[in-house]
């Protein structure tokens, strides 16, 4: 199997179809383009979501907590606290470890949310160091986003641009590679952009105004999520490419890599799905917070779309992450 998130139709196939009981208190569980599980706890839901970190080696303390928040961001809830699981290879020293807990101890704190515990092992399981963490949130239930509501006309909104994290982490892990192809202050601003993958705020705002859908956009890029998204709102989408706001230097670094941008994984972009009218409403709350925000497209009756110089090609199901492939060259 290529190496990234397992493809959707296997998921769809047999993890999806092996999910225990049908409890009435677990009001969202596993499914295509859910970030989170939902249970209820009276007038408050408990979101809850959890993400390993296995495409990078630099900043990883910051990115496993970063990364589970925006999950259930996207959800609109806030995080409470977190569980981390390190599993490290027999080579690692104490500060390796020191190191990733200072670096989660930061995000956390930056974030207002409480390492709660976890599990930490050495292990000749793994070659490299693996983090997974836990989010737990909360949210009144009455701001409960029901994708279900979503109407043609829709209109599909992303925030920041696309391939945030994946830029970031290619001139972190690859920044001797592409030193002689590239100036290095422009890998420099790559790496900078590991600081903005968080979404946390959007999310937040979001899901106060109120909105039909949100996905934090992670493994297989803005592609990726609006396929997922489409089919988790149980409608079509066709976006506009030439509305998808992208930085010169994503696109420099796929260029050199041979990837494709939109595929590549962009956690600190928020896809929005919400009502037309609410749309003026989200872009003024977001930019009291120095948050851009486009819409790219809309929700149609059928079919996942991307309309090109005119021309118009179905999305396809996202696959391996063009991370991968990028981070190949150092095997």
């Amino acid at each position: 199997m290529e190496i990234g998130k397992i493809p959707n139709e296997i998921l769809q196939r047999i993890a999806f179809n092996n999910t225990g009981s049908d409890r009435k208190d677990v009001l969202v569980g596993a499914g295509i383009g859910e970030d989170n599980a939902i249970m209820d706890f009276g007038d408050e839901i408990c979101v809850i979501s959890t993400d390993p970190i296995t495409g990078a080696t630099k900043d990883i303390g910051k990115l496993a907590i970063t990364i589970s928040c925006n999950d259930v961001a996207s959800s609109g809830a806030e995080p409470i606290g977190v569980l981390i699981t390190i599993l490290a290879p027999p080579k690692t020293t104490e500060q390796d470890i020191r190191s990733i807990m200072e670096e989660a101890d930061a995000a956390s704190r930056e974030l207002n949310i409480e390492i709660m515990g976890g599990h930490t092992e050495v292990t000749d399981a793994v070659t490299r160091m693996v983090i997974s963490t836990t989010v737990v949130g909360k949210q009144p239930k009455k701001n409960m986003i029901d994708p279900s509501k979503t109407k043609v006309g829709d209109k599909v909104l992303i925030s920041k641009h696309v391939g945030i994290e994946g830029t970031s982490i290619i001139a972190k892990e690859l920044g001797d590679y592409l030193e002689d192809k590239m100036d290095r202050s422009k890998i420099e601003m790559a790496k900078a952009m590991g600081d903005s993958i968080s979404v946390l705020k959007e999310g937040l705002i979001c899901g106060e105004i109120g909105v039909r859908y949100m996905h934090d956009i992670t493994e297989g890029g803005v592609l990726g999520a609006i396929w997922e998204g489409a089919m988790a709102v149980d409608m079509g989408i066709r976006i506009h490419k030439d509305l998808i706001p992208i930085k010169e230097i994503t696109e420099e670094i796929s260029s050199i890599l041979d990837i494709d941008p939109y595929r590549l994984i962009s956690s600190g972009s928020m896809m929005i799905v919400a009502e037309e009218s609410k749309v003026g409403i989200i872009e003024d709350s977001l930019a009291r917070e120095d948050i851009d925000v486009t819409v790219i497209g809309e929700v149609i009756e059928d079919g996942i779309f991307i309309e090109e110089d005119g021309i118009e090609r179905e999305i396809e199901a996202p696959g391996s992450d063009e991370l991968y492939r990028a981070l190949s060259i150092l095997e």
